[in-house]
This record gives C-alpha cells, sequence and structure tokens, in this order.
C-alpha cells in the first residue's frame, strides 16, 4: 500500500507507478465512486463511444432485430383479436 497525504483543497497526488499501470496521463478523466468505506479510482476512456463499440458482438441476434419482431408478434396478436 502506498501513503499519500491530502492537501488542504482535499486533493491527493496519485503516485507515478500507479498513474503509469493504469494510463492515467495529464488531462485523463478518473472516475471516482464511494464502495462501503472506502474510494475507488477507475481510469475512463478517453472516447467512451469507440471503448464501448462492438461489446456485445457474438451474444447472439442484435436488439433492434429482436424487437421489430417482438412488434411484429403483437401486431399479429391485435389484429387477430379485433377480427
Amino acid at each position: 500500500m502506498i501513503i499519500v497525504k491530502t492537501h488542504k483543497k482535499g486533493q491527493i497526488v496519485v503516485p507515478k507507478a500507479i498513474r503509469d499501470k493504469l494510463g492515467i496521463r495529464p488531462g485523463s478523466l478518473v472516475g471516482i465512486s464511494l464502495v462501503g468505506d472506502h474510494a475507488e479510482l477507475r481510469p475512463l476512456p478517453e472516447n467512451p463511444i469507440e471503448y464501448l463499440t462492438g461489446i456485445f458482438e457474438g451474444r447472439g441476434g442484435s436488439m433492434a432485430g429482436e424487437l421489430l419482431q417482438e412488434r411484429n408478434r403483437d401486431d399479429r396478436t391485435d389484429e387477430a383479436t379485433t377480427l
């Protein structure tokens, strides 16, 4: 564990070894979350859209396709009940 000192405005310095390992550079965005009795720092991607592109690849059909199929089933059911 590395210990750092809190400055009077609540700022801390993330040690270089940790910044390097996490890829935190000047200007990087870092998320901080309160988890129980401690805080977690998490570097955020520079381009979140690019980072998330393709994360659902290979997990079955497209959600849009499934929603269209469901809508078509609903339409057929509605037509059958109104006849």
